[in-house]
């Protein structure tokens, strides 16, 4: 499965080739994903500019002049850049084709992933708004992952893999980042001092920006 760190891979590695740029086509090869894909997907986007590309959390954020296009690479998925006379392959979904010829294609062999359009402020999206800080972002600290301990007696490495503690926090680095702050990943939340909070927020800062 992406987590964090591949996602932000991602965004890096394909934002040089499409930012600012308009899109020329859209095919839809299978709609049928986690959610199905909206079939006037095409006529939303082509002739649009994109303006800019974000992630958070694991959705992968793209504004368009018109509205946002919301992508998770769910359990398999991933992004490539490639040309419309590439072949494609049997997992190619969906490709948006930018002018001159950079093509975006989405493979997801599982069919976990998403695509979703919405025409509103994408932060207010329903599977964006009730999502926890970014760990690598200065809303994220010991403070708050200390105050929302207190009435959760859940263990510690489910805590911070909740997307409503803190996003991005995958099984992996979970075990990686408590192993480095010394706690163990099954004591309960609530009985963790916020000493050692002060510690684990520095482990998963460190975890995820050395994956990055």
């Amino acid at each position: 499965m992406p987590e964090l760190p591949e996602v932000e891979t991602t965004l890096r590695g394909i934002t040089p080739h499409i930012h600012k740029k308009t899109v020329r086509q859209v095919n839809i090869y299978q709609a049928k994903l986690r959610w199905p894909i909206d079939k006037n997907l095409p006529a939303r986007l082509i002739g649009k500019k994109l303006l800019d590309l974000q992630r958070r959390g694991k959705y992968l954020i793209f504004e368009f002049e018109n509205g946002n296009l919301l992508l998770h690479l769910g359990m398999s998925g991933s992004l490539r850049i490639t040309t419309s006379a590439t072949p494609r392959e049997k997992h190619d979904h969906l490709e948006i084709i930018f002018k001159p010829d950079k093509t975006l294609r989405l493979r997801d062999p599982r069919r976990f992933g998403a695509a979703l359009w919405t025409s509103d402020d994408w932060k207010n999206h329903k599977l964006i708004r009730s999502l926890g800080p970014e760990p690598l972002s200065n809303a994220f600290g010991p403070d708050d992952l200390f105050k929302k301990s207190r009435n959760r007696s859940i263990a510690v490495k489910s805590f911070i893999m909740d997307s409503h503690t803190v996003v991005g926090v995958g099984n992996i680095y979970a075990s990686e980042a408590l192993f480095l702050a010394k706690i163990h990943p099954r004591r309960a939340s609530n009985r963790i001092a916020k000493k050692r909070y002060e510690q684990l927020t520095d482990a998963i800062k460190r975890v995820l920006t050395k994956a990055i």
